[in-house]
């Protein structure tokens, strides 16, 4: 066997678009680019040390007590 060529990879390629449809390649390959972004974007938050602010304190909720 002397390897993939262009033209086995050109057939691999319509098999696996007739088999799948655009629609379906598309969303995958769309799920795939948010999947690496999101793992890029922690990665990188991860190295940034998390400090609180005011406004994480704001958007705690606040526990009244009420009295019957």
């Amino acid at each position: 066997m002397e390897g993939l060529s262009i033209t086995k990879l050109l057939v691999i390629g319509a098999l696996i678009v007739l088999l799948f449809g655009t629609n379906k390649l598309r969303s995958l390959g769309g799920d795939l680019g948010a999947a690496i972004k999101g793992f890029k974007k922690a990665m990188a938050s991860d190295d940034a040390p998390v400090q609180k602010t005011q406004t994480d304190d704001a958007l705690a909720p606040k526990i009244t007590e009420h009295k019957d």
